[in-house]
């Protein structure tokens, strides 16, 4: 049976949705290109523009250069101070925050160290200070939505971030106290999912509706994107994989310590003691800050690249008790060691990589976070040449356009999609 008309209500939400979505993406329009670009009329246009200005979602913001006569010639965009936005990344030993206008243009940004000895009611004072100190000196008025991006299983059914094993109390309790400091909507969710939005949206996989992050850092986790959404499972634990028993760990994972998992081969620490064997030593702490694994894997692309030591002087494959010659130096690795290393991290990633494949068969695989980032396309080519023989499976493997910053990204995507959808209005289904 056909379905019935489109009421007059839900044409005009309808065509509202499309405009601002078209000002968004394309900037200050002018009338009559928003008539082209929708294929309304011109009444129908006039009143629409009307309706949003009244609304204070839609303003004049100039004139356009190729018309300068009549109404048409007037430019109009999005309101972007209509509402301001604000988004965490929330890691283990510290917080960024960024507040944003409604178009997520940046007004202020800043970050503050949480030591791990740092109690539970201080840490998140200090989380929660620093993100109404930032709020302050961007000139936000109306805060209208926060998102969050924090590692951790997020709970489908509520939305809260669940007690995980290894992380601090204070991630938990700081998204409960923001909810009663602050009059805005504040969503969480997990920084892997999030990275993997914003490299869908923004980054590596923007020719992508399927694919899978997987994110090395301090630790290693996977998103799992699958026509264009992101899917979480049951319980919110999809993507899991530092549990994932591999062989070569010489152990199991459990319930509570992904010890003797994937974690254990491809994680930061586990790549900085790889990395150690060819002769390769990392700056930076697997505690706090950027990953050594990600400067290991910097040093190992420096000695490729023909800025250490020679390959006579440098450590083979077999170099397993320690460092060899030509790492004391600090010169750096020599090509044959960088290249044994990044070969070595290269198949232990696969073996993560080959196991995602053979369930979800995504297409794609983008190495994320800092370890992926920084291996770049170097890492990328090698990780997809070594899963030939492991999966029938045929799988591009890309490096992450964005790194560690994904998670930010994605938080403020996160925030951004939810305020425009709250202020825009979601444009409600014709009856059939």
């Amino acid at each position: 049976m056909p379905s019935a008309p489109a009421s007059p209500s839900t044409a005009r939400a309808i065509n509202d949705r499309l405009a601002l979505r078209l000002l968004q993406e394309q900037g200050p329009l002018t009338a009559s290109r928003l008539k082209e670009l929708t294929g309304l009329s011109r009444p129908t246009v006039a009143d629409l523009v009307e309706r949003l200005q009244g609304a204070g979602l839609v303003r004049v913001v100039g004139e356009s250069g190729a018309e300068r006569r009549g109404p048409n010639a007037k430019l109009y965009g999005i309101a972007a101070d209509r509402a301001h936005l604000a988004a965490l990344d929330v890691r283990l030993r510290g917080v960024t925050v960024t507040v944003t206008d409604l178009l997520g243009a940046p007004l202020a940004e800043a970050s503050a160290p949480i030591g791990g000895d740092m109690d539970t009611g201080p840490a998140v004072e200090r989380a929660a200070a620093l993100l109404e100190r930032t709020v302050r000196e961007s000139g936000a008025t109306r805060l209208h939505t926060v998102g969050v991006g924090a590692p951790g299983l997020i709970d489908p059914a509520t939305g809260a971030l669940r007690d995980s094993a290894g992380l601090p109390d204070w991630h938990r309790r700081l998204v409960t106290v923001l909810r009663e400091r602050t009059a805005a909507t504040v969503l969480v969710e997990n920084e892997t999912n999030v990275a993997a939005m914003a490299e869908l949206r923004e980054g590596a996989a923007r020719d992508r509706d399927t694919f899978v992050l997987l994110w090395l850092g301090h630790g290693v986790g996977a998103a799992v994107v699958l026509d264009g959404a992101v899917r979480r499972g049951a319980s919110g634990g999809a993507g899991e994989i530092g549990f994932l028993p591999v062989p070569g760990t010489g152990a199991l994972p459990s319930a509570g310590d992904c010890s003797g998992g994937f974690h254990s081969l491809a994680g930061s620490a586990a790549v900085r003691a790889l990395a150690a064997r060819y002769g390769i030593e990392a700056a930076g702490s697997d505690t706090e800050g950027e990953p050594a694994g990600a400067s290991a894997v910097r040093a190992a692309l420096d000695g490729l690249a023909g800025h250490g030591p020679g390959p006579a002087d440098s450590p083979g494959p077999g170099a397993a008790d320690g460092p060899g010659p030509g790492a004391e130096d600090g010169r750096g690795p020599g090509a044959e060691a960088a290249g044994a290393f990044l070969d070595a991290l290269a198949e232990r990633v696969a073996l993560g990589a080959a196991a995602v494949c053979a369930v979800l068969d995504p297409g794609c695989v983008v190495l994320g976070g800092e370890l992926g980032h920084a291996g770049g396309a170097a890492l990328a080519a090698r990780v997809e040449q070594r899963l030939v023989p492991l999966s029938p499976l045929r799988t591009e493997v890309r490096a992450s356009d964005l790194g560690g910053a994904a998670v930010l990204r994605g938080a403020l995507l996160t925030a951004r999609d939810a305020a425009q959808d709250a202020l825009f209005g979601t444009p409600p289904a014709p009856h059939g």
